[in-house]
Parts: structure tokens; C-alpha cells; sequence
């Protein structure tokens, strides 16, 4: 992976983790649909749910058949706006369990949720896509090609999210549709969420084949990734993250400046919130380059060329 698109290198990334889920779904004895079928965020999270169970010994006939049926439903993927769905509400109630708790501009606990597409929200959506696609083409080909589905949230807990549990959906508020309070255009907000979002989901495909994380040295070659455990901080979130959720947020915020560059002298507003991402994609560059020993070369590379973009040292 690099920072610039890749829609080549992303379809490849897909295509080894098509044929990794192909393979657990075998292995439970689930007949795996199509490619375009196996895309779908709802096929990912079978496949998920299988390798799970697997762990503990064959599928029993009843668990099988419910993920069977599961699958059938499965439609074929495409790049698209989704409404709610079970996989997506699933997906929603994890995320809101990793996050720290907090009140809601009410006063109530704060909370989130899949919610319906409206006609100007799709209206929305398409200008967004459409100045993505005017001023960074290769960005808009490669979202095109690693998001599936696009569900909108509302509530005050989660702005946005990705979960490699139904890799290929990004769920983002419906407010980043529209102008910001401080006047930030609405299809710039959003055109920001799809590069934000699609970072991720191309990170986490990457990272299959290429991992950013050198393993434990205590634990060996089979071991989970470094930092998972170690918690640092991060320009984007206030609770401390693992490693691996630094090195997410850093190219995340070195493409998220590639794009405001791109819409440089749009208007102060713009030039602003470009002046502020670079200054979160320095802090960011600058902690992670503080643990470049846990980075594997694929790793240091990346980081190298983050640095290297936003004009920050390592």
C-alpha cells in the first residue's frame, strides 16, 4: 500500500481477502456466493461469524443453516448508499461499546443508529462523489472499488466508523452532508469521509498481506500484530488507541491532506480545515515515528511517505 491511490493495488487486496473468506466458508461447509456476492459487508460478516465458530470445532447443522440463509439474502455489492440492515445495526452496537461514554446535546447518554437514506441526502452523496471525482480522479476510482455501502448514523456518540467485521460498509453521520456550522460546503465535508473511511477500509485490507505491525518478538511468527495492547495518543480521538489505530489515523490524515490541497483557494473555511488536518497529520507523524522499532518495513515505508507528503520529520 501507499499513500496516493491505488486502484489496482486495492482490487489485488480485495481479491486475496475474496479468497480467504472464500476458504473459511468452505471450510464451515457454506456455499460461498459469487465474487460480487462475497463483497457485500453482510457476506464479510458470515465469513467473520464462521471463522469464529470454527475455532471451537465443525458448525453444528443449525448454526449452519442460519448462516446459510444469511448468505442467500446476500445481494450483489456495489458502491452505493445503504439503508439499515442487520449487519449494519450489528455493527453500530459494537462500536458504541469501544467508545467512552458521554451525554448528548439533550443531556441523555449519547447513542447512535443506521437510519434511512432521504432523496437530498442521495442528492448530497452524488456532489460529494461528483468534486471527489473532479479534483482527485485516482481517489474516486479507488473508494469506487473498496466501499460497498455507505449507511448514514445520527445520534451524538459516533461521527463515523469502519469495521473489519463487515469490511467494505463505512458508516457516517448525515451531517457530514451538509454545511458545517462553520461554513465548510457540505459535499467537501463528505468527500473528506469517503477518503477518511476508504483510508481505513483499504488499511485494514492491506494489512492482510502486508502487515504495518512487526508480531510480539515474545510470542512469534503467529502472533497478532504489535501495539494492539499498547495504548498511545492520537490526534483524533481523546481516549488513548492502540498503535495500530495511530497508524490508521496517520495515513488517514496525510490522504485527508492530499485532498484539501487539492481545494486550495476554494475558501477560508476550506484553506482552515486544511491548515488544521496538517497540523493533526504532523502530531500524528511525530508519535508514531516515536515507535518505528514496532513498525515492519511495509510500516516504516508508509510512515516514511506520510512524513514526506504533510512536510513533517520523522
Amino acid at each position: 500500500m501507499r499513500v496516493e491511490p491505488d486502484t489496482e493495488e486495492a482490487v489485488d487486496e480485495r481479491t486475496r481477502l475474496l479468497g480467504r473468506m472464500r476458504r473459511v466458508l468452505e471450510r464451515a461447509e457454506l456455499a460461498p456466493p459469487g465474487n460480487d456476492g462475497l463483497r457485500h459487508p453482510a457476506a464479510v460478516e458470515v465469513a467473520h461469524t464462521a471463522q469464529q465458530a470454527l475455532r471451537a470445532g465443525p458448525l453444528g447443522a443449525e448454526r449452519r443453516r442460519r448462516l446459510a440463509e444469511r448468505l442467500e439474502r446476500v445481494s450483489p455489492s456495489a458502491f452505493a448508499p445503504a439503508d439499515p440492515q442487520g449487519h449494519l445495526s450489528r455493527s453500530v452496537t459494537r462500536a458504541l461499546r469501544s467508545v467512552p461514554a458521554h451525554r448528548g446535546v439533550d443531556g441523555q447518554p449519547a447513542t447512535a443508529g443506521v437510519v434511512v437514506w432521504q432523496e437530498h441526502e442521495r442528492e448530497a452523496l452524488a456532489r460529494a462523489v461528483g468534486l471527489l471525482t473532479r479534483v482527485w480522479p485516482q481517489a474516486a476510482a479507488e473508494v469506487r472499488e473498496t466501499v460497498a455501502e455507505i449507511a448514514l448514523l445520527e445520534g451524538d456518540a459516533i461521527d463515523g466508523f469502519t469495521d473489519f467485521t463487515i469490511h467494505g460498509a463505512i458508516l457516517v453521520h448525515r451531517a457530514r452532508l451538509t454545511d458545517s456550522a462553520a461554513g465548510l460546503p457540505g459535499p467537501v465535508r463528505f468527500a473528506e469521509a469517503l477518503v477518511h473511511e476508504g483510508a481505513h477500509t483499504r488499511c485494514n485490507a492491506a494489512a492482510l498481506t502486508g502487515p504495518f505491525l512487526l508480531p510480539d518478538r515474545h510470542e512469534g511468527a503467529g502472533a497478532a500484530p504489535r501495539g494492539e495492547d499498547l495504548l498511545v495518543e492520537t490526534p483524533l480521538r481523546a481516549d488513548p488507541r492502540p498503535l495500530t489505530g495511530l497508524f490508521q489515523q496517520t495515513v488517514v490524515l496525510a490522504r485527508s491532506v492530499l485532498l484539501y490541497r487539492r481545494l486550495a483557494g476554494l475558501s477560508p473555511v476550506v484553506d482552515s480545515r486544511h491548515e488544521m488536518l496538517v497540523g493533526s497529520a504532523h502530531q500524528a507523524v511525530h508519535a508514531l515515528g516515536a515507535h518505528a522499532d514496532k513498525l515492519t518495513p511495509h510500516g516504516r515505508q508508509l510512515l516514511a511517505e506520510c512524513a514526506d507528503h504533510v512536510g513533517a520529520a520523522t
